[in-house]
């Protein structure tokens, strides 16, 4: 009879034995009621005594399903995201919530709609970023009493309409030739404000422009099939105009 009851001992204490991994935390219960937390490694669980639940306290990520809304400025989007969270209390996650991966995603569904609605088109294309945070922030909040925390949210996709698509290319392409326009005036501007300082220098420079002339004339000639025509010197033409012209006719007549 003592050997019986020494074996029911030892089996009962076999059967109870249960084993937490590292990466997770037991939720015990003694008579229904919450009694603490189990750590990893082996734990006693008396038979109708005792429960326990095991919860998984490694980041998790949730994929939030494709949401339809409509923006500040009335322009429909579907958008979808991601979360990112981990369990910081195991006993809340169990207490507080009855599934607590559910909770999060219609939570996530219903803070991105909401989001969304508040700010325009160009804000939720240009602000990713800011608006993820803010949604990060909103679900981080609205979680705490499960026991969770709230990593990290990524907007993955914004899917416009496709008349909006085309709406968005023809403004893009204005906003192009635009700058063509800007940078191709600037330019025109330089390149006048250069020729101008290369005629003050060339006129300041007597004799400067007849160098720039038989450079040029060399250039030029360098292929025979161009023909080059004479100007005149202006020398010659001041000449002219100081009177000279006189001097000149003499000299002819002469001849």
């Amino acid at each position: 009879m003592g050997y019986f009851l020494l074996g029911l001992v030892i089996f009962v204490i076999l059967t109870s034995i249960r084993q937490i991994n590292e990466y997770e935390r037991g939720i015990k219960f003694k008579f229904g009621k919450f009694y603490k937390i189990m750590q990893p490694g082996w734990n006693i669980i008396l038979p109708i005594i005792n429960t326990f639940s095991k919860v998984d306290i490694r980041t998790k990520v949730i994929d939030v399903p494709e949401q339809e809304a409509i923006t500040k400025d009335n322009v429909s989007v579907k958008i979808n995201a991601v979360v990112y969270f981990k369990i910081f209390d195991a006993s809340k996650v169990v207490l507080a919530v009855e599934d607590y991966m559910y909770a999060v995603s219609q939570l996530a569904q219903t803070t991105m709609r909401n989001l969304v609605g508040s700010c325009s088109l160009d804000q939720l294309l240009s602000e990713r970023e800011v608006i993820s945070s803010k949604i990060c922030k909103i679900i981080d909040e609205a979680t705490d009493p499960w026991g969770i925390k709230v990593e990290n949210v990524e907007l993955k996709d914004v899917s416009l309409p496709e008349d909006m698509k085309r709406v968005i290319a023809k403004i893009a392409e204005a906003e192009r030739e635009k700058m063509a326009v800007i940078v191709k005036a600037q330019g025109e501007v330089e390149a006048s404000n250069n020729l101008a300082k290369a005629a003050d220098t060339l006129s300041a420079s007597p004799g400067a422009l007849h160098l720039r002339t038989l450079s040029t004339i060399n250039d030029v000639s360098s292929d025979q099939s161009n023909t080059i025509i004479f100007a005149i010197p202006l020398e010659v033409l001041r000449a002219f105009d100081n009177g000279n012209i006189k001097d000149i006719t003499k000299i002819i007549n002469k001849k």
